[in-house]
């Protein structure tokens, strides 16, 4: 069985930071919502541009989805059970 290669730090942070900004409670929701919350959030300029530059027009189902999309390269599942 192979393991996937270890995210990098700076990509793990990033996916934190930009958890952190938005919660738990906004899914699903479109881009011009998630920036919104963000804002409202005061969270750093990092994270708005990583929000400016999702797609218009689609909603998100979660954190994980923005960060696939915004293509922060640990965005993909971590912990049990996640090959």
């Amino acid at each position: 069985m192979t393991s996937a290669p270890e995210p990098d730090r700076t990509d793990v942070d990033t996916r934190s930071e930009v958890a952190q900004a938005l919660g738990k409670e906004v899914w699903p929701a479109d881009r011009d919502t998630l920036r919104q919350l963000a804002v409202d959030n005061a969270a750093s300029d990092r994270v708005l541009r990583i929000l400016d530059s999702l797609p218009a027009g689609r909603t998100f189902d979660n954190v994980q989805e923005v960060a696939v999309v915004a293509g922060i390269a640990s965005a993909h599942p971590e912990g049990p059970g996640a090959d």
